[in-house]
Parts: structure tokens; C-alpha cells; sequence
């Protein structure tokens, strides 16, 4: 496994990392022993950086990779945490908190259910009404206390970016960053390089969406039943565009997700793609697509088979595009 550094300031981790969420929420049930069990082939392959968040599954998620990590050894694993999202016992959401109090107790938390005295990264899920520069400065204090090694942030814009790097250096940013996503590439990205931060690029299959199960009709229950790219003519549309990728991906012997990953990566050694598999048959092919070489001719018919305008429908329904300083 090859590997890439977050930022300027952050560690070393494998070139995919592995993003936790669907095994615990938002796509239908999920074999437990099955996440397991495809947590450690992740880290037999060499995959370190493993994402998670405290409130996927409400603390379930976190139980999960515990279990996992039994037995193996704590410094094999960068585990990067989100907090902050609220939700009442329904699943409901119901904002977002950062402020110093909550971000502590929220860590303290994390640390029980993880089973670990310290977190990789730790990072507020979304900008929340308390100013970036408190929220930052409680995790600084985290940091001095030993329980957190780094910064990250997730979803924020340009400014806060900046507002955030001043009071303590961020190693990398997470957020959706797709063939069909490139919104981060107008500002958000020509900051992050002008300030030596790492991205953590979520959602590079675009919810599932770039892949020959969607094309084979695959179920798109879950979160894809309330994603605006799924819903009638908007997903009609996109499979067409991914039927064009997928020409593409067979010329150079790789599945479409295979191309669409391999994409991401080919965007800068500053950024690592999360995959979210919840099975190893998923992530084992994930992971060839760091064999898949992309040519300046391929890169650009990939991007002239899937162009920003063509793409139908919000990543996030229009009430959780409100939540995303990112896309203010």
C-alpha cells in the first residue's frame, strides 16, 4: 500500500483509506461480523487511515471498530473522528454542536467506546454556530492533554478554513469530493494548498452511484432514497453519464468505481480517498485502483464523460445542503 501524507503538519497514512459509516448507518443493515471482518483485511492490505463518526450508528460505529482493533496493534491505525451532529433516538437530526464544552465531552465519549487514550484526528463533523476559533482552540487544548494527535475539520469553507488554521494548524479537511462532486476545486482546494492542509476526500463513488451495481439496477435504499441524484429523471440522466465512464474503465481494464477512485487520487498526493466498503469483496476492488494508471488523455475523458454541468441534482438534499459552510 502506498502512502500519502495529510497536510503539511499531519501523519503519513495509506494511499485509500477506509470510511466506517455504512457499517453502522444511513445504507440499510450491515453484517457485523462481516465489518469486522473487512476492517481487518483493510489493515492486512496495509490500509491505516480508518473514518469514522460518534454519531453513526449513535456510538454503534465506534463499538465496531473497537472490536476490530482488539488484538492489533493501536499505532497500525490512524483513526479519524467527527462529532458533533445531534440526533434524538428516532435518527433525526437535529443540528450541530462544537462549542469547548461539547467538544470535550464528546471526545471523552469517543475515547470509551473506541477502547483507545487517544484519537488520530479529530474534527467537528460541520461548522456549528460557535466561532470556529473556540471550537479549534478546545481541541488544541485536546491536543496539549495528549488525547488528540491532529486537527481536521469537515465541510468548511474557505474562510473558516483559514480562521481555523490561524489558532492551530489543520492537517486536512474531509469532504465529497466525486467525478460528479467538483465543487471543492473553485476555492476550497486552492486554499488548502496555499495553507499546506491535506484533503480526506468522502463520497468518491458518489454515494454508490459511480458503479456497475447501480448500472445493473442495484437497490438504492438508504440515504440514496432521499439523495436528489437518485430520484427520477436526475438519476436517469446520471446513469447515463456513468454508462460514459464506464467506457472508459473498460478500455483500461477497471471497473467503474475502480476509475472513479483512482480519479481522486490522481487529483494530488495531498489528497486520500475514504472507500466505504462494507464488505471485502468491495474493498478488495477498491483497493486495485491504486494500480490504475491515468493518462493526461485519460483524465480528460473521464472528465468530459461526467462534466459538473451534466450532473443532475444536489449531493445532499437541499435542507442538509443549508448545514455546509462548504457550499456557502
Amino acid at each position: 500500500m502506498l502512502t500519502r501524507r495529510l497536510g503539511a503538519a499531519g501523519p503519513a497514512v495509506s494511499a485509500i483509506g477506509l470510511g466506517a459509516m455504512g457499517m453502522s448507518d444511513f445504507y440499510g443493515p450491515a453484517d457485523e461480523a462481516e465489518s469486522v471482518a473487512t476492517i481487518h483485511a483493510a489493515l492486512d492490505a496495509g490500509v491505516t487511515l480508518i473514518d469514522t463518526g460518534d454519531f453513526y450508528g449513535m456510538g454503534h460505529n465506534e463499538l465496531l471498530i473497537r472490536d476490530a482493533l482488539k488484538g492489533r496493534r493501536r499505532e497500525n491505525a490512524i483513526l479519524s473522528v467527527k462529532y458533533g451532529a445531534q440526533r434524538d433516538p428516532a435518527g433525526n437530526w437535529l443540528g450541530f454542536a462544537s462549542d469547548p464544552a461539547a467538544t470535550k465531552t464528546a471526545l471523552a465519549y469517543t475515547l470509551k467506546r473506541l477502547g483507545t487514550d487517544y484519537v488520530d484526528i479529530y474534527r467537528p463533523a460541520r461548522v456549528s454556530a460557535a466561532p470556529i476559533e473556540e471550537t479549534v482552540g478546545a481541541i488544541a487544548d485536546l491536543v496539549k492533554a495528549g488525547y488528540v494527535r491532529h486537527i481536521g475539520l469537515s465541510e468548511a469553507g474557505a474562510a473558516n478554513i483559514r480562521r481555523a488554521h490561524a489558532v492551530h494548524p489543520i492537517v486536512d479537511l474531509q469532504i465529497e469530493y466525486s467525478i460528479m462532486s467538483r465543487g471543492v476545486e473553485r476555492e476550497i482546494l486552492p486554499t488548502l494548498r496555499e495553507l499546506g492542509i491535506g484533503m480526506t476526500a468522502y463520497g468518491v463513488l458518489s454515494r454508490g452511484l459511480i458503479s456497475d451495481s447501480a448500472l445493473a439496477g442495484g437497490s438504492m435504499g438508504g440515504f440514496r432514497s432521499h439523495s436528489p441524484r437518485f430520484q427520477g429523471e436526475n438519476l436517469d440522466r446520471n446513469l447515463g453519464l456513468v454508462r460514459a465512464l464506464k467506457a472508459v474503465a473498460d478500455e483500461k481494464g477497471a471497473t467503474v468505481a475502480q476509475l472513479a477512485i483512482a480519479w481522486v487520487a490522481s487529483r494530488g498526493d495531498d489528497i486520500v480517498p475514504l472507500v466505504g466498503a462494507r464488505k471485502r469483496e468491495r474493498l478488495a476492488e477498491a483497493l486495485q485502483a491504486v494500480q490504475v494508471v491515468l493518462s493526461a488523455e485519460d483524465i480528460a475523458r473521464i472528465e468530459a464523460a461526467a462534466a459538473p454541468e451534466a450532473v443532475a441534482g444536489g449531493r445532499y438534499p437541499e435542507a442538509q445542503m443549508a448545514m455546509l459552510d462548504s457550499e456557502r
